[in-house]
């Protein structure tokens, strides 16, 4: 006991000092569910130690979510939360830093109406899409950690004993935000800085596009002109650093919304909206999904690309070889944060405007003239695999590997 209170306190420093990287005299908003209490104590303490002027805390409760998509009045999920909308984006031109903690059950709303979800999911969406903004374009500092739930827990671990599960949970996360190193602050650096040299080499390629050839995909993505190849670290507005997703093993980039033609077929399950699809394929022509199909959560998923027109097209590209820490755990976790960098991922919906030069300085119209997709959702959905290829194609028409068989190629 004496050991987890001491990793959880380890756990609650990188969320402070590497995800949000909070600065003297800055606010810091903490979203997370109610059974997280005891890390949000310790994010708090830590938040203040380093001199966060106040931490604000919105709690949630999995339960009372289920029962107001179960029983509140139809009206209520297409009633825009104008209140949560503002203070979200008043705290954001304040400067203030946001932090999620997720603890999500994969099959928290299995079996409610998804029309309910779909209809929640576009109204706040679109309520919040000043805050989004703030929020994409690295305006303000924002990360997302993840900490266990029993269901959750259930869900990965089901071959475990029920009693062992949670702590199983907690090891396979803390081995992810490098908690196991004997320095896990260093152990962070080295690895951005390991990230950023990959991205360095492909924006030094500026592809023209991408081919991705795997069982069920052959998938074409344009990038473009001026595109810029993100890793887990971003600058805010004022110059400080910060890890909008911990663990993160990606390099990503936004591709040309109408630049989308092939198929690509999914290789781990989507949690979204609290409900599974797996086994799905979508098929892209000029940009826009023409069709999908899944083997479970069909429905769900043309929920998801109807939420409005930009949820049709891609708003990113993100490259993770399979030899990957999380990926080689052999974990499936239901959960994107995790997931997502266990494989290469798309990203249905908007787009990063720090991922094309210029980009956070740009209004709306002009990210969209430049080729990148709006919307009201980003949902990432995984595709990589040890037997995918992605070939770059450069201006001149050359080809050159930059995956072969899952991992990268230089």
């Amino acid at each position: 006991m004496t050991d987890f209170k001491a990793q959880l306190s380890k756990y609650a420093d990188l969320a402070v000092q590497i995800g949000v990287n909070i600065q003297p005299g800055q606010i810091l908003v903490v979203n997370a569910p109610i059974t997280a209490a005891e890390f949000v104590r310790l994010i708090t303490a830590k938040a203040y130690a380093v001199g966060a002027s106040l931490v604000k805390v919105n709690w949630s409760d999995e339960s009372i979510t289920r029962q107001q998509f179960e029983h509140a009045a139809p009206e209520v999920f297409t009633k825009a939360p104008t209140w949560l909308a503002g203070e979200m984006t008043e705290f954001a031109e304040n400067g203030a830093a946001i932090l999620a903690v997720v603890a999500e059950n994969p099959d928290a709303l299995k079996g409610i109406d998804p029309e309910r979800i779909a209809n929640f999911q576009k109204t706040r969406g679109t309520a919040m899409s000043k805050f989004r903004e703030y929020q994409m374009s690295d305006k303000i500092s924002w990360s997302v950690v993840a900490v266990p739930s029993q269901a959750w827990a259930d869900k990965v671990f089901p071959d475990v004993p029920a009693e062992e599960r949670m702590s199983t949970l907690w090891e396979a996360i803390f081995h992810t935000v490098r908690l196991d190193r004997e320095d896990p602050l260093a152990a962070w650096q080295e690895h951005l800085d390991t990230l950023e040299q990959k991205a360095n080499v492909l924006n030094a390629k500026q592809y023209k596009k991408l081919h991705y050839i795997a069982p069920g995909t052959d998938l074409s993505i344009e990038l473009p002109e001026g595109h810029i190849w993100a890793q887990g670290d971003s600058v805010n507005a004022k110059g400080h650093s910060f890890v909008a997703n911990m663990p993160t093993e990606e390099v990503f980039t936004a591709p040309l919304k109408t630049g989308v033609n092939g198929t690509v077929h999914s290789t781990k399950p989507l949690s979204y909206g609290g409900n599974i699809i797996d086994d799905f394929s979508i098929t892209f022509e000029n940009g826009k999904i023409v069709s999908v199909s899944a083997e479970k959560g069909q429905e769900a998923l043309e929920y998801l690309i109807s939420l409005d027109e930009g949820a049709k097209y891609l708003g990113e590209v993100a490259l993770v070889p399979h030899k990957s820490p999380i990926s080689e755990s052999n974990i499936l976790y239901y959960n994107t944060l995790f997931d997502e960098n266990a494989s290469n991922h798309l990203a249905i919906g908007t787009a990063y405007p720090f991922c094309l030069e210029g980009g956070k300085e740009m209004t709306q119209e002009e990210l969209i003239e430049h080729g990148l997709n709006t919307s009201v959702t980003h949902v990432d959905f995984m595709i990589g695999s040890p037997e995918m290829d992605i070939y770059g194609i450069t201006a001149d028409g050359s080809k050159e590997p930059v995956f072969l068989k899952g991992n990268w190629a230089f």
